[in-house]
């Protein structure tokens, strides 16, 4: 039987870690697209060239032609600009929107029933141009935000907690930016809430850590952005799809009513599986995780009016 056909557009650091998860666990025959000549051939000989080590059949294959793209499972769209110091989500926004339009426009053209997972930042804006420039319905554009946000909120809470990652549980609503809604009575260790185990003043310096994340690895870089963790977060949407593990997960979705939100990108838990985002999962938020989830939304349906 044909192996599962994953595109991953954007050769650059995300782009080419994704390829290298999605390739060395089997999942996939992955095919890297750049613009750049010569940039996803060599990421993806290389990659090639590992496989006898790692033990894999999958095949990696880079290319700057739409082409070989064709029939394609799951598009990942990666390509775009990456943040540099000092830059705001939404400096990134004009230029990204022009990259995502044109690549989801080739990429659907060969893969017409393909599901696309966006990462390009700024994500919840870019989900709304994959979704305008695709013409696919809801449940197959997809945003990639809340994994990565709720891995970086687990982290810091097992550092805190001196406990393993595996029996952390987070959970990070809105969008995925400054406005992001950690949401601490739904985050726990081992089932019991996090707000049984610290004090208000640490839970809610875990929060602010977890909103400003990218930002601190960015500080720290200087030169680009995170790309080993945002990779990882995209791996898992892609094998929950893939293997139809109706895996529930934290993702960009497009809301038509849930949490009295309609016609936006906004990140909530929803169920992911071989048709893509199969449901909403719609939880009962207090008066202040609603106005902190409205206020979150009203950042992203900002960025979508200046588009």
């Amino acid at each position: 039987m044909a192996r599962n056909k994953v595109t991953v557009i954007g050769a650059g650091n995300v782009g080419a870690t994704t390829a290298q998860r999605i390739a060395e666990a089997g999942l996939a025959d992955v095919v890297l697209v750049d613009i750049v000549e010569g940039l996803p051939q060599g990421k993806g000989l290389d990659l090639a060239e590992a496989a006898p080590v790692v033990g894999h059949d999958a095949s990696v294959t880079g290319t700057n032609d739409y082409a070989d793209t064709a029939g394609s499972d799951i598009v990942v769209v990666t390509s775009g600009l990456a943040r540099q110091p000092g830059m705001s989500r939404d400096d990134l926004m004009a230029k990204n929107a022009g990259i995502v339009r044109a690549v989801v426009e080739q990429a659907v053209q060969h893969s017409p029933k393909a599901i696309l997972i966006i990462v390009t930042n700024p994500l919840d804006a870019m989900c709304h141009v994959a979704m305008q420039a695709s013409g696919f319905p809801r449940e197959r554009v997809i945003g990639m935000a809340g994994v990565l946000d709720s891995a970086r909120f687990r982290t810091f809470i097992a550092r805190e907690l001196g406990v393993s990652v595996a029996d952390t549980h987070a959970f990070v609503l809105g969008g995925h930016g400054d406005t992001m809604v950690p949401l601490p009575r739904y985050s726990t260790v081992a089932g019991i809430p996090i707000t049984e185990l610290l004090s208000p003043e640490r839970v809610q310096a875990l929060v602010d850590r977890t909103a400003n994340g990218g930002a601190e690895i960015v500080g720290l870089l200087k030169t680009g952005s995170a790309f080993y963790a945002p990779a990882a977060a995209t791996f898992e949407m892609v094998e929950a799809i893939l293997l139809d593990r109706k895996r529930v997960l934290p993702c960009a979705t497009y809301l038509t009513g849930e949490y009295g939100v309609d016609g936006l990108f906004v990140g909530v838990p929803v169920v992911l599986g071989a048709a893509g985002m199969e449901r909403v999962i719609a939880i009962k938020l207090s008066a202040d995780e609603q106005v902190a989830f409205d206020h979150s939304a009203d950042a992203v349906r900002e960025l979508v009016a200046k588009l």
